[in-house]
C-alpha cells in the first residue's frame, strides 16, 4: 500500500507571522521571496491594491514551481479621512512614523484588508479572496501610543500595532470573522481552499 503525497506548497513571503500562522495546519511547505515591488499605484484603492499585489506574489513564485501551490497574501490598514478619502496604513518603518500612525487611528475604526491568492502555475488554477476585519480604536494620547511603540516596537506591522500581542489593549472592538487574517493570513478560509485542491487537513 502506498501512501499519497500531499502536493508541494509554497509561501511567497519572507513574513514570520505569516509563516507561523500557516505552520499552525501544515508541516510541509516553502517559503520564497516574491521578489515584487510592493507599492500603490496611483488613485489605487486599498482593496484594489491588496489583491493586486496577492496575485503578483503568487504569480512570481509560481513561475518558478510550476508544479506546486503557491500562496500570495497582501494586507494593508484602511483609514477614511474627513474627505472620505481612503489613507492607506502600511508598515510605519521607524517609531516616529508608528506613533504618527497610531495617534491618526485614536478614537476611529480601522478596516485590515488582507488579501490572499492561491494558484497553480502548471493548471492555471486560482483562488482569491479578501478579509476584512475592522478595528475600533480606543481614544488614545501620544503618552499612551509612545509606551506601546517602545515596548514592543510594531515596525512592521500594517498599522503599526499587534492585536496578537500587547496592541490588544489600544483596541476598543474587533470585528472579524477570522482572527488569524488581522496576524496576516486567513486561515479559516484559506484551510478550505487547500482541502478542496487536496491537501489533508483536519
Amino acid at each position: 500500500m502506498f501512501l499519497k503525497s500531499p502536493p508541494a506548497l509554497v509561501l511567497a513571503s519572507t513574513s514570520g507571522y505569516r509563516r507561523a500562522l500557516l505552520a499552525r495546519v501544515l508541516k510541509s511547505f516553502q517559503c520564497q521571496a516574491p521578489g515584487i515591488v510592493e507599492s500603490r499605484l496611483e488613485g489605487e484603492t486599498g482593496l484594489a491594491m491588496v489583491r493586486r499585489l496577492a496575485l503578483a506574489k503568487a504569480r512570481a513564485v509560481a513561475a518558478q514551481h510550476p508544479q506546486a501551490w503557491v500562496i500570495g497574501s497582501d494586507q494593508a490598514a484602511v483609514l477614511m479621512d474627513g474627505a472620505q478619502e481612503q489613507l492607506i496604513l502600511g508598515k510605519p518603518g521607524t517609531a516616529q512614523r508608528c506613533i504618527e500612525q497610531l495617534l491618526s487611528c485614536s478614537g476611529r475604526t480601522v478596516a485590515f484588508l488582507t488579501a490572499v491568492a492561491v494558484l497553480r502555475d502548471q493548471d492555471a488554477a486560482a483562488f482569491e479572496f479578501v478579509d476584512t476585519t475592522r478595528v475600533t480604536y480606543r481614544v488614545l494620547d501620544e503618552a499612551t501610543i509612545e509606551r506601546y511603540v517602545a515596548r514592543e516596537s510594531p515596525l512592521d506591522c500594517a498599522g503599526g500595532f499587534k492585536s496578537e500581542g500587547l496592541g490588544i489593549s489600544l483596541c476598543e472592538s474587533i470585528d472579524s470573522a477570522d482572527p488569524s487574517a488581522l496576524i496576516g493570513l486567513p486561515l479559516i478560509r484559506l484551510c478550505a481552499v487547500l482541502r478542496g485542491v487536496g491537501f489533508e487537513l483536519p
